[in-house]
Formats: C-alpha cells, structure tokens, sequence
C-alpha cells in the first residue's frame, strides 16, 4: 500500500522493476519482473517477481484516485480548510506531543505551513504594492484588486514550490488528508479500505504466506485494513497461513495523536495485540518524512505494547547509496522518503526487492531479527533502544 501520492499504480511498478535490475546486479541474483495487470474492479495492480526460482505475487492496492481528488486542491479550498485545520490541533492539544514525539517529521510539517504562509502574506504584500503603483487606482476599486492579484500571485508562488525542495502544497493536502481521514470528515478512504480488507482477506489459503506493507500514511492505513479483516474474522492468521504486517517510513503518531483519531488508534491498538500478525517496522533516522523516534503505541499515548511489538529494524543510508551521493540527495526529501523501497548498494543491508521477493519468509525473517540483537557488520540493528 504506498502512501499520500496521485501517481498511476504503474509507477511503482516501473519503480520496482528498475530496483530488482539493480538488485540482481548487485546480489548475483537473477530476477524477473512480470507485466503490470489491473484488477478487473480496478482495485489493484498485480505483477509476478521471479527471484532464482521463488515466485512472489505482488499486489498494490490502489488509492491514488482518492489522492488525486484531493491534491493539488484549489488554492481557495486551502485559504478556507488550512486555518481551520490549525485552529482545531492547537485547541485540541495537539501540536505540544506532535512535535515532542515526531521531532524532525514536525518540524517539516510545521515548517512547510509556515512557508505556506509566507507566500500568502508575500502575495498579499506583493498585490498591494502592485496596486499602489497603478495611477488612479484607489478607494474601493483599489481594495477589490488587491485580492484578486495575491490570488493569483499566490497560484504562481504554490505551483513554482509545489515540487523539490519544499514540496508545499503535497505536504499541505497530505496533513489535511490525514487529519480528515483522523475526524471522519473522508469517507471514501473508509469505504477504500473496507474493499482492501476483502481482497487480503482473500488472501489467505492461496499463498504460502501474506506479507501487507504499509509505505508512509500507509502506514496506519494499512493497520486499518488488517483491523477490518480481524473484526470481521477473528481467526484470520491462524488458519496456516502466516500473516505479517510491515511498516516502512512509518508516521503512525502524526494521526494516532489527533484526538479524533479514535478509529486508527483503536486499529493500532487491536492489530498490535493480535498474536496472530507480525509486525515488523523498517525505519530510518535519516528519513525527515518518517516518525522514528519511540515505539507507535508509546508514541500514539497507548498502553505500553507487547515485547517485539513491533520489531525494529533500523537501516543506515550508507548502506542503501555511495556517501558521494548522501550530500546531493539528503535535502530531496521525498527522494529519500522512498529510498527504502530501493535497492542498496551493499548485497547486506537491507533491500527493498530481496526483502519482499527473496526464498526466505518474511514471517521467518521477522521471528529471526526478533532474536538478535545485532545483524552481520551492523548493517541495520534490531530492536535498537528507543531515541
């Protein structure tokens, strides 16, 4: 399940198949990538992954339609909703444990709303003194213009920062997505996911195993459709086929803290109780859209979580990309947002496609990482303590 992103599914598809080239490459391995097929519902992409004679049955589960319908939002909808959304986290108490427990990931959130507001006071500044230098334009005619033109100024300064490096208005319509999706107010990514809870629900008795990867806001999505499938059959795992739930540049408190976010919590709280789904979280310090900091369950104000719940894994950017590269792609934040759904550069660390194609179960790769302590060469570090 990727995150808050409107791209087509085939996307990621292309991204995949140029990472397992790389990754046969890099690990002598040989992979073979099958053509992209949507779902009759349109529900999902499915493609195969053959990796030295083990077959993998890839599905992305859709939602880019919902993203898509919500980014890039009118810039008149951001006036309105931006304010509104802010007044009710700082009444509610929200930002005070948003930035203690997310750190980096709030400050960027943070710091693109306030960028955000500097390009509408900039437009308004800009407007006015456009206006004043126009002769003969005052009084009530000169007051009418002047929001006109910010209007449209400010159309130009969201476009021109809309990508690379502050990528202001994806980051605006995301925290107002996960918000409305916390208070109820986004409908259409409940009923999403009641769909998705179907098909891995499906799943089950067709595999050897079921492995859900949630990438970013997918992260707590993907918790929210493993809950529907345990409220709808409390036995779901336990039938044979092993079930595992995998969280990748996680930002589950960045919603688990909204006071409205009863559901998400409620689904963080069942799924991680569940013994009969593993969890494994893949995390990255050097991951400024990521939380990162504490367990989820401490994070999100829950009750202290189940030993090896989930289990952690924490993998160094060295690793993944030659350090010649670090200092040019460092400040590339969605870059390096979805560097761990890449291949690395070192056949020990951990890769994306070996991960989720290799011979050996993820289940069993997860009991195994439990166990210690420290993998070969520190390439990444299981359960390391909490920051």
């Amino acid at each position: 399940m990727p995150g808050f992103d409107p791209r087509e599914p085939e996307t990621y598809w292309g991204l995949f198949r140029r990472e397992a080239r790389l990754t046969a490459v890099r690990r002598g391995l040989a992979i073979t990538v099958g053509d992209p097929e949507r779902s009759a519902d349109g529900l999902a992409v499915d493609w195969r992954v053959d990796l030295d004679g083990h077959t993998t049955h890839y599905t992305l589960l859709r939602w880019d339609d919902i993203v898509a319908a919500r980014f890039p939002r009118t810039n008149g909808r951001r006036l309105l909703e931006v304010p509104a959304l802010w007044w009710r986290l700082i009444r509610s108490g929200y930002v005070a444990p948003f930035r203690r427990e997310a750190r980096r990931f709030a400050r960027v959130i943070v710091g693109v709303h306030l960028i955000y507001l500097f390009l509408v006071v900039l437009s308004l500044g800009l407007a006015s003194a456009a206006v004043a230098l126009v002769p003969g334009l005052s009084g009530i005619w000169g007051l009418l213009a002047v929001p006109v033109l910010a209007y449209g100024l400010l159309a130009l300064l969201i476009r021109a920062t809309r990508g690379k490096p502050f990528y202001v208005a994806h980051l605006v319509d995301d925290t107002a997505f996960t918000h409305d999706h916390a208070s109820g107010a986004d409908t259409r990514m409940r009923a999403r996911l009641d769909a998705f809870a179907s098909i891995i629900r499906g799943a089950e008795g067709q595999a050897s195993e079921i492995v859900v990867i949630g990438h970013s806001s997918s992260s707590f999505l993907g918790l929210e459709a493993l809950d529907r499938v345990l409220v709808a059959d409390p036995e779901f795992g336990r039938r044979g086929t092993p079930v595992s739930f995998v969280s990748i540049g996680s930002v589950i408190p960045w919603i688990t803290l909204d006071p409205r976010a009863t559901e998400t919590r409620g689904a963080l709280a069942r799924v991680a109780a569940s013994d009969a789904i593993r969890w494994l979280d893949v995390r990255a310090k050097w991951d400024w859209l990521s939380v990162h900091q504490r367990n989820p369950l401490s994070a999100s104000k829950l009750p202290a979580p189940l030993a090896h719940r989930p289990v952690e894994i924490h993998v160094r950017i060295e690793d993944l990309i030659e350090t010649r590269i670090i200092a040019r792609r460092k400040w590339n934040l969605f870059r390096m947002h979805f560097q761990l759904l890449m291949s690395s550069r070192d056949p020990e660390a951990f890769d994306y496609v070996a991960f989720v194609a290799g011979p050996e179960p993820v289940h069993a790769l997860i009991r195994r990482w439990r166990d210690v302590k420290e993998q070969p060469k520190g390439r990444f570090i299981a359960e390391s303590p909490e920051d």
